[in-house]
């Protein structure tokens, strides 16, 4: 399958799961395409990009960040603009036990990318073991390539919906930014409350659209195993750090202007990258030089899911 059929298939992929009105579920021949299509998405995207580079769409919260810069000094003064940190620190201080409960735990992180998430929260909570699953081969082969130290910190390739791990093996799961793409995501949670130790804990981040957040309340309230203590809507705040790497001059924009493009193609590769990161959700329009490309066919003007919701929801394996 070449980029474009790779890209069109994750995409369809992509609205059918997020804008479907029924179960919610996906199997089969069906399932089997859109995990292919994001695996080589996934694959490509840890062969392109460098080091420390964006993990998702990020958080701006002032408070948060002083927080990590309390805990780490200048954290985000050397590659970095530390929006996508905020969403990790996020995940992991608002559990039952904050993060000095992780000391002496075991933390899983499903759909860790190339692992720069988990690698940063092994610098706030050093004695806590990590373990970063991804369905990207080449992005956990570089993640071990290049983060992984020993069993402190360590990365697998698996499916979020078939968990390589046994039963209640886990003491704190994370999921940031990723669930949005399973076809099946009851079977995930399912998952999730099979590897998690009774007392374990679940962070789940993601971005939502209407069909997909009434999915996941449907679900949620048919599993009994885990108990959902919190369900925060962060969109102001994740709004705020995509507005903020779409300003001209950010360190987002700065990174690639860099890059040797020739002008029209990194107009473009601009407008694509705001796109794959938030823009539609914080309000971005097309400037008028896309416009008049998407007349002619060469770039979409408009596209992306209607999202309509960024939440951290924390639920508590029974």
């Amino acid at each position: 399958m070449n980029r474009p059929d790779v890209m069109t298939s994750f995409t369809t992929g992509l609205a059918d799961i997020n804008l479907d009105e029924t179960d919610g579920r996906r199997a089969g021949a069906q399932a089997a395409a859109m995990k292919s299509a994001s695996s080589s998405i996934y694959d490509m995207a840890a062969t392109l990009s460098g080091r420390g580079e964006l993990w998702n769409w990020g958080m701006c919260d002032p408070d948060l960040a002083a927080e990590i810069e309390a805990r780490l000094p200048g954290f985000a003064e050397f590659g970095t603009d530390g929006f996508s940190e905020q969403l990790y620190y996020l995940a992991l201080r608002d559990l039952p036990g904050g993060l000095d409960g992780c000391a002496g735990q075991t933390l899983l992180e499903v759909g860790c990318g190339a692992g720069e998430g988990l690698n940063f929260l092994s610098r706030l909570v050093p004695d806590t073991r990590m373990t970063g699953l991804d369905l990207s081969p080449r992005a956990v082969a570089r993640a071990n390539a290049t983060l992984a130290r020993g069993d402190s910190l360590r990365f697998v390739q698996g499916d979020a919906e078939d968990l390589p791990f046994e039963d209640s093996s886990v003491d704190l799961l994370i999921n940031i930014e990723s669930s949005h793409t399973y076809p099946d995501l009851d079977r995930f949670l399912r998952e999730v409350a099979r590897v998690l130790r009774p007392g374990g804990a679940l962070s789940h981040i993601d971005v939502f659209t209407r069909q997909r957040l009434q999915t996941m309340r449907r679900i949620t309230a048919e599993l009994p195993q885990l108990t959902w203590a919190t369900d925060h809507d962060v969109s102001a705040a994740v709004r705020a750090a995509v507005r903020r790497r779409m300003t001209p001059g950010s360190r987002f924009r700065r990174t690639l202007d860099r890059q040797r493009m020739n002008p029209l193609v990194r107009t473009i590769a601009t407008h694509s990258q705001i796109l794959m990161f938030g823009g539609m959700f914080a309000g971005y329009r097309p400037p008028a030089s896309i416009r008049a490309l998407s007349r002619l066919g060469v770039v979409p003007w408009m596209s992306g899911l209607p999202m309509e919701s960024y939440r951290h929801q924390v639920a508590v394996r029974v």
